[in-house]
């Protein structure tokens, strides 16, 4: 008589992805963050800048806003 043969089906291990990744996609959400901070911020900010500067577009506000963000050094975590 022959012997059956129960296969045993291992479950996958995942491998967590390289450290480096991780780094990167930490950096982007910080990165992501800061461009929402700034809108938020140009948004609250925008109405009193408007009311001194009324020729000055939401589009100049946020570009300074921005451009203000990138001139400061980036904090390292």
């Amino acid at each position: 008589m022959k012997r059956k043969v129960h296969y045993q089906i291992q479950p996958r291990q995942t491998v967590p992805p390289p450290s480096g990744q991780i780094h990167v996609e930490q950096i982007q959400v910080e990165q992501a963050q800061e461009e929402i901070d700034n809108f938020l911020q140009a948004l609250e900010s925008y109405p009193a800048r408007a009311a001194k500067e009324p020729h000055v577009t939401f589009q100049q506000h946020i570009t300074s806003i921005f451009a203000a963000d990138r001139s400061t050094p980036r904090r390292r975590h």
